[in-house]
């Protein structure tokens, strides 16, 4: 696979935000949103961004897969996060300096030093930071919204993580990716490929219980989750970098019945813009998104499998439909119930 924007930070916005006072519809208990200001970011004009990749936003969550003891491993996200002494630090801090600001300057700016072993929440031993997380005399400091971006590699029959490990074969190191096929924009293709074909890549991934299933994949009687590599999805029409055309692209076009557009820079920067950055509804209520109307074909080959011992449920049920295809992703389900019934 050809190597594309890695994201192992959380990707900026495209534009530079500002806080409104209502509760956000992204995160439950958010009791503001964050909206985009027509002003672009001058990180993204320093990093070219009229040169840059556009690609579709999918709504899932985030893995990285890399070796684990030697062998090819789907990692999990895990943000390390201050604990509750860490927190009422920071925000005595806060309050510290904000009062330094509004008054007069006779005494030195308060600073603000996190101490990572005793300010953070504990991680499980095989925690890893994520790569590009900025180091202070080795140890891993927070972003600005006060986490420490990593990974844990799964266990096997985790609980926590048991759809992760839905969409893996890690005894044979085997995936199930759904990419877009080559020379048919509007064609997608499942397929289950060696995970050291995809080492050093990130993903996301979606499915029957991931957000909410945006895409209406799979059903309870049928889970499918799948791993999308992050930038393999270009936009082949994408908008001007404008909030004005963004923001009509995502309204009266087809192409922009997506959750978001991230922008792959050739210095391997990323920016994207959401749809809750223009007060846009996400997931859609009333139309199917882009995503899930492209036509599916369908390529996990049972050959692939040394034997049926221990093989995960989902290869052998998309196995059983080799070589077979659907309008759209919303029809997949519908054609592993016919397959069962045979």
């Amino acid at each position: 696979m050809e190597k594309c924007g890695k994201v192992q930070q959380k990707v900026s916005c495209i534009f530079e935000t500002h806080v409104i006072d209502e509760p956000a519809s992204k995160r439950k208990f958010q009791g503001y949103k964050v909206i985009a200001t027509d002003v672009i970011k001058s990180a993204a004009i320093a990093s070219s961004i009229t040169e840059s990749t556009a690609t579709e936003k999918l709504d899932g969550t985030c893995v990285y897969i890399a070796e684990w003891q030697g062998l090819p491993w789907l990692w999990a996200r895990l943000d390390r996060k201050p604990n509750k002494a860490g927190d009422k630090r920071f925000k005595q801090f806060q309050f510290l300096h904000q009062k330094w600001e509004q008054g007069p300057k006779d005494i030195p700016e308060p600073t603000f030093e996190w101490n990572i072993e005793k300010d953070f929440k504990e991680v499980p031993d095989h925690w890893r930071p994520a790569s590009d997380v900025n180091l202070v005399n080795g140890q891993p400091q927070p972003d600005k919204s006060r986490h420490i971006p990593g990974w844990v590699p799964l266990e096997k029959k985790s609980r926590q993580y048991c759809w992760h490990e839905s969409a893996v074969d890690l005894d044979r190191g085997l995936g199930l990716f759904l990419m877009q096929k080559e020379g048919c924009p509007q064609c997608l293709q499942i397929q289950a490929l060696p995970l050291r074909s995809a080492l050093g890549h990130t993903a996301e991934l979606i499915g029957t219980h991931i957000n909410g299933n945006a895409y209406s994949i799979g059903s309870k009687r049928n889970p499918l989750h799948f791993l999308v590599i992050h930038g393999s999805i270009p936009l082949s029409d994408p908008p001007e970098i404008s909030l004005t055309e963004i923001q009509n692209w995502f309204s009266s076009t087809q192409e922009g019945l997506v959750e978001g557009v991230v922008w792959h820079c050739q210095n391997g920067k990323l920016f994207k813009i959401h749809r809750h950055h223009l007060n846009l509804p996400w997931p859609l209520k009333d139309t199917t998104p882009i995503f899930s109307q492209r036509r599916v074909e369908i390529l996990v080959d049972s050959s692939n499998f040394e034997s049926d011992e221990n093989v995960n449920t989902a290869f052998q049920k998309l196995s059983r439909i080799f070589n077979k295809k659907c309008d759209s992703i919303l029809d997949l389900d519908q054609l592993l119930d016919s397959d069962g019934e045979k």
